[in-house]
This record gives C-alpha cells, structure tokens and sequence, in this order.
C-alpha cells in the first residue's frame, strides 16, 4: 500500500509543479513577446506557446482525479456530518459505513462509465487541438482515477469497520517529523 500512497502523491505533486512551470514559461514568453526589443521580440513570436493553456487544463483534470483519491484516503474532503456525530455508536457506524459504501459503489460506476467512453475513444482518432494526443489519453483520467477513487472508499470502509477510526488530516502534522526527531536525540546521547 506505501507504493501506492507514494506514487498517488507523486504524481499529484509533479503534475502540479510541472503545469506551475508550463504556467510560468508561457507568461513570461507572453510578456516578454510584448516588449518592442527586436531582435528578441522577432525570435520569442516564432516561439509558439499556445500549446500551454491546454497542457495545463489536461494537467489540472488528471491531477484532481488523484487528488480525489488522495482527499478520500488522508480524510480531507468535506463532509456535513453534523447529525451523524449525533447518532448512537451503532447507528453512525451504519451510515458511516453505508456512506462509505455508497462513494465507493458511484466512483465504480463512474469509473466502469468513464473506461466504455475510453474504449470508444480510443477506436476513434479524435486528438486534441493544440496538443495533437490522442483524447482517449486524456480522458483515461476518469476511469483511472474513479477507480483509484473507489478501492480508496473501499479501503477506508473496511479500516473503519476493524478499528472504528476514520482518516482525520491534521493540519500540523508533518510526515516523518517524529523519526528525525528520534534520529536527532539519540544522536545526542
């Protein structure tokens, strides 16, 4: 499972610093394209970036499909649980599960909707305007991360009912803290 918690993050973290420099690359060609210098005005202008805004857009679709993922496993994602914390034990644990249930049954529908799409896309050879990839390629984000999505749900379900504890993000925690801290006392001794 740390594989697939690392990787999930991984890729979440390098799509958004990779569409951040995509961002930050065609503002300043942009600006700098605009400045009446011309030698460099001439050369910046037969630089194509239009390419960028969609690149970005593809980026920021797959990265919140992970990140979805990513908010159910860490416990991040909103919930209105007002009435449910004042239930019995026994009946919020129900609705605890069946809600949990219930995410991971639509994420497998939308992931099971998303991969037919997919499919049919991919028989087709429709690409995207800028970019000219394939859009069953960007599209595989929906199935892949629906289904990320869904064993997330699952996996949360099934921690809950053996240990009657959900994900709860804390928002001072920082990872791996505690073992440098360790690391630096007994270095000291």
């Amino acid at each position: 499972m740390k594989f697939l918690d690392h990787l999930e993050e991984w890729i979440i973290a390098s799509l958004m610093g990779a569409a951040t420099l995509v961002v930050f690359v065609a503002v300043v060609h942009r600006y700098f394209s605009g400045l009446p210098i011309p030698v460099v005005q001439d050369w910046l202008i037969q630089i194509n970036t239009s390419w960028a805004q969609e690149l970005c857009i593809y980026m920021f679709v797959w990265m919140a499909k992970f990140g979805a993922a990513y908010g159910v496993r860490t416990g991040i994602h909103v919930g209105i649980d007002v009435i449910i914390n004042r239930l019995d034990t026994p009946w919020r644990n129900k609705f605890i599960v069946f809600g949990l249930l219930a995410g991971a049954t639509f994420t497998a529908i939308v992931g099971t909707l998303g991969a037919n799409f997919v499919w049919h896309m991919a028989q087709t050879d429709q690409t995207s305007s800028d970019l000219e990839v394939p859009m069953w390629l960007v599209y595989l984000a929906v199935p892949l991360g629906s289904y990320l999505m869904c064993f997330r749900f699952i996996q949360v379900a099934v921690h809950f009912i053996r240990t009657g504890e959900l994900p709860k993000h804390d928002h001072g925690h920082v990872e791996g803290l505690e073992d440098e801290i360790a690391a630096a006392k007994g270095g000291a001794a």
